[in-house]
């Protein structure tokens, strides 16, 4: 990746060098949107990548620089995708709010989760009947349930009525936590959820040693990787299983950008992270404020208001390929 965005020191380097290697701004991107209105914008690469996330002290810095040049460039909302976010959140990174001279403004900073989490609700709202299950009847799984986007997937389902929330996470506590909060909802083990559930959302990257047994889903099963990176088609597709890519969307005109290229997109030119769409839209929609912003503090409110937004500038969760919803239907 390194080498085709024109980095062949990066490219050539070691372990060592990346971790003191500081962030870089790789690109700037134009988008119009229907309306018409047309913004400007950058990707900043932090040039971290997941080895790090052992070293703190590391990834820390990687953040904060990253945040530091983006404010430096005067970029008046940056959304903090992927291990950025995660590393933000994990280590409490509203403690150093001062990096070097620079001191860091909240306002300017989005971790993308509230396009995420409705981006990934939608995934599941409309693409579930085309495999012939009945949401309102329907056992749903949420793999990650506490976390930030899995939380508010979870009260934003309940809302809309779907049969029963099965809830799993690695700690106990902050399940119940939820649970206790929806007043619903069966906390699981893992194996126990995927024995039921008609519909599997993925909000946890699946542990590298984790042996699932796909012979324990129902069929047809729904299931959305929302998890990074997305790996779960090669595990779990085929045989009444169909895995959607979650929490991405597509643009209603081509992008004028390399970045997506890299990140495995089937179409790189419209296909982005929903929580990089989310800066865009704030961009669009002149909100220049941290929307998304800690962890379970998504409101519904707040889904709905960018959800909203996201159909109107353009943007759309990817669904099911066609000829796999069709696989299901009776002619």
């Amino acid at each position: 990746m390194a080498a085709s965005l024109g980095y062949p020191e990066y490219a050539e380097g070691d372990f060592e060098m990346w971790c003191v290697a500081p962030p870089q701004l790789v690109e700037t991107v134009k988008v119009t949107s229907p309306t018409g209105k047309v913004i400007e914008g950058a990707y900043i690469d932090s040039v971290f990548v997941p080895e790090m996330l052992s070293r703190f002290k590391t990834a820390k810095r990687k953040v904060l620089s990253a945040m530091e040049l983006a404010q430096k460039n005067d970029i008046a909302i940056t959304a903090l995708g992927g291990f950025t976010s995660i590393i933000f959140e994990n280590l409490n990174l509203l403690k150093e709010q001062q990096i070097r001279n620079t001191k860091l403004q909240w306002e300017r900073f989005t971790t993308g989760n509230t396009h995420t989490a409705w981006v990934i609700a939608q995934q599941v709202v409309h693409n579930a009947p085309r495999l012939g299950i009945h949401l309102d009847r329907a056992k749903v799984a949420v793999v990650g349930a506490s976390g930030d986007i899995g939380s508010a997937v979870c009260r934003w389902l309940q809302r809309q009525g779907v049969g029963e929330l099965l809830l799993v996470a690695r700690r106990p506590q902050p399940l119940l936590d939820l649970q206790a909060e929806l007043g619903s909802g069966r906390v699981l083990e893992l194996n126990e959820a995927l024995a039921e559930a008609d519909v599997v959302i993925w909000v946890a990257s699946l542990p590298q040693g984790l042996s699932i047994d796909a012979d324990l889903l129902p069929r047809p099963c729904l299931m959305i990787d929302g998890g990074y990176p997305k790996n779960l088609d090669s595990r779990f597709s085929g045989d009444g299983v169909h895995v959607i890519k979650g929490g991405i969307v597509e643009f209603w005109q081509d992008l004028g950008w390399q970045m997506m290229e890299m990140a495995d997109m089937a179409n790189p030119r419209r296909q982005l992270f929903a929580c990089f769409a989310e800066a865009m839209l704030l961009e669009f929609e002149g909100i220049h404020t941290n929307f998304s912003w800690g962890r379970n503090n998504i409101t519904l409110a707040n889904m709905d208001r960018i959800g909203e937004a996201s159909l109107r500038h353009g943007f759309r969760a990817l669904a099911l390929e066609p000829i796999q919803a069709a696989s299901l239907i009776p002619a």
